[in-house]
């Protein structure tokens, strides 16, 4: 082996030479490496490749590489890329150098062709545009800044999501779309990444262009130069604004539930401690238990098959009244579609169970000649109210009750709670139930109830307030948008010895006690027909007046200013309610203990 050829089989990249005409004379080991092939010196020409191909994938003849070219033309083509398939399918991407040979006279008698292997720069290359258009069209918003917060890239994620375009942004300070109050964050954040950290998720809050807030879920990441030192950020940020009110409102849904089962049972408890109130014997207890408890269900299962959004009358009235049974066909119903919130509709059922259980112990269905016309319109002025008219016939000499037993004092009390009403008329063929119902506004968000003008809530009559020692005589307000709960608190209030000043079912009614009452104590809803009652909480305590908050709510879900007030949690006994009473008193408003717990 000649001085020349060992030096060339000695370099550790692809060398290889041809005499004037291109056929191959020497080559060495690395370019029978790159190749993957040994090719016949003499009779192969141009290069030792099995096929050739250009950087975009089109075939290469032999003819038409550099070094062919070079050889035709007299000079070099130096630098050109192309593309070698080795015999196992693999291809190569290589960088070629063909230099020509010259004889003294300064004619060519053949080149040395230097192939430099360039596929680890091409595949840099593939994956630098590859990555450029994930950046490009991501979702999200991919950004980098510099150390000192200035913007360097802005991709068309982060337009989206905050609104300014990268013209706007690059060059500009990150703090452009920081709040004040999370300033300290981003510092703390750079002195992270300059420490070489990297910044896992975590949520955080930005400000878009229209001055929206933007709840982001942040990955940041150090940017490096060639010496490994930190120089800027990159940063990717998820828009989580759904995320986050999905989850508001998944505890929203829990809360509610939550305060809905809790309100659910304490309404069972009082129909059964009502109902065992009212009966003459443990029969009748059962019946009348059963009755209401059933009502109660089946007006849930409306609700249920509504999505909870609320039932319509016709429906409530098949449930509740005809039952499906022969008597149905006396019973005639007229009046418009009308879907009732969730509420009223239940207390609507329960009026309705009442009514018709009477009718079939009393009244028109426990004759074979009585009938019953309902009917129901609305009236939208001055206020949106259902008036609802049940009209038994076929009962002669009907005369009033000599007393007034659970169901009627239910009707009663379930429609005044919000700002309703019922009254009763007896005729000579059948009584006349006339009912008023408020309904919302036309806004379905707007849950405020309406008080019909003329209402008179106002408490009169009350005596004078003792001073005797215990409850007895105690004066308790109760403010209560539950009716059944309100009847039964009142009932074990009055068994305590104590003056009931109420109750009072919606905000309205409440103010007017609030700013009348003069009292010992109160127990407040915290939460009267959709509506917060901070300003009641506030007016009791500005008026010096301890309380409880009677609730199905969490204590995270009740005014934080009153986080010192008791709770009594829904349902609880009468038991309960009168040994906090006696806390309560003892203690004043300043007690923070929690009741029911």
């Amino acid at each position: 082996m000649t001085n020349d050829a060992a030096l060339l089989e000695a370099l550790p990249v692809a060398i290889y030479t041809t005499d004037a005409e291109g056929r191959l004379t020497s080559f060495n080991e690395a370019a029978a490496q790159l190749w993957g092939r040994r090719p016949m010196l003499g009779s192969e020409t141009w290069c030792g490749a099995l096929r050739l191909f250009l950087p975009d994938g089109s075939p290469l003849p032999h003819d038409r590489s550099a070094l062919a070219r070079s050889l035709r033309k007299g000079r070099n083509f130096p630098g050109l890329e192309a593309i070698c398939e080795r015999p196992d399918g693999t291809r190569i991407s290589f960088l070629t150098y063909p230099t020509l040979l010259r004889d003294e006279q300064g004619q060519v008698t053949g080149a040395i062709n230097l192939l430099i292997d360039a596929t680890d720069r091409r595949q840099a290359e593939i994956d630098s545009a590859r990555l450029a258009a994930i950046v490009s069209s991501s979702d999200d918003a991919i950004v980098s800044k510099s150390l000192d917060g200035i913007v360097t890239s802005w991709n068309a994620g982060a337009e989206r999501i905050f609104g300014f375009s990268a013209e706007e942004m690059i060059g500009q300070p990150i703090f452009r779309i920081i709040p004040d109050e999370l300033r300290a964050e981003e510092k703390q954040i750079i002195a992270r990444l300059q420490a070489g950290e990297r910044v896992d998720h975590f949520d955080t809050v930005r400000i878009a262009k229209d001055g929206r807030r933007v709840d982001v879920s942040l990955t940041i990441s150090p940017l490096r130069d060639k010496t490994g030192k930190v120089v800027g950020a990159s940063k990717i940020a998820r828009d989580v604004t759904e995320r986050k009110q999905s989850e508001a409102l998944q505890r929203l849904l829990f809360d509610e539930l939550s305060h809905r089962v809790k309100n659910t049972l304490a309404s069972i408890q009082a129909i059964a401690s009502q109902s065992l109130r009212r009966a003459a014997s443990p029969a009748e207890f059962v019946s009348s238990f059963n009755g209401r408890i059933q009502a109660l269900a089946r007006a849930h299962d409306l609700l249920v098959e509504g999505r909870m959004t609320g039932a319509d009358i016709m429906s409530i009235l098949r449930e509740q009244v005809l039952f499906g049974g022969s008597d149905g066909e006396r019973i005639i119903c007229a009046g418009p579609f009308l879907k009732l919130e969730p509420k009223a509709a239940v207390q609507l059922a329960l009026v309705l169970h009442e009514l018709s259980t009477n009718a079939r112990k009393y009244g028109a269905l426990s004759s074979l000649d009585g009938t019953i016309d309902i009917g129901w319109r609305t009236q939208q002025e001055p206020a949106p109210i259902l008036l609802l008219e049940w009209h038994e016939h076929g009962v002669p000499n009907v005369v009033p009750p000599s007393s007034r037993g659970f169901g009627m004092t239910l009707i009663e009390r379930s429609l005044e709670a919000n700002g309703g009403g019922a009254t009763v008329t007896y005729g000579p063929d059948g009584r006349l139930w006339r009912i008023r119902m408020p309904l919302p506004k036309e806004d379905p968000f707007d849950r405020a109830i309406v008080i019909p003008p003329g209402l008179d809530l106002d408490r009169v009559g009350l005596p004078p307030r003792p001073a005797p020692p215990g409850l007895a005589g105690r004066r308790i307000m109760v403010i209560e948008d539950e009716p059944l709960l309100a009847m039964d608190i009142e009932a074990a209030l009055e068994e305590l010895g104590c003056v009931v000043v109420g109750p009072a079912g919606n905000l309205a009614a409440a103010r007017r006690l609030v700013a009348d009452g003069v009292v010992d104590a109160a127990l407040l809803d915290a939460n009267l027909g959709g509506k917060p009652v901070d300003e009641l909480a506030e007016a009791l305590a500005a008026k010096g007046i301890p309380f409880i908050f009677a609730t199905g709510y969490e204590r995270a879900e009740l005014p934080s200013r009153f986080a010192s007030i008791p709770i009594l949690a829904k349902p609880f006994s009468p038991e309960q309610l009168g040994r906090r009473l006696e806390m309560l008193l003892g203690l004043g408003a300043t007690g923070a203990f929690e009741l029911g717990k």
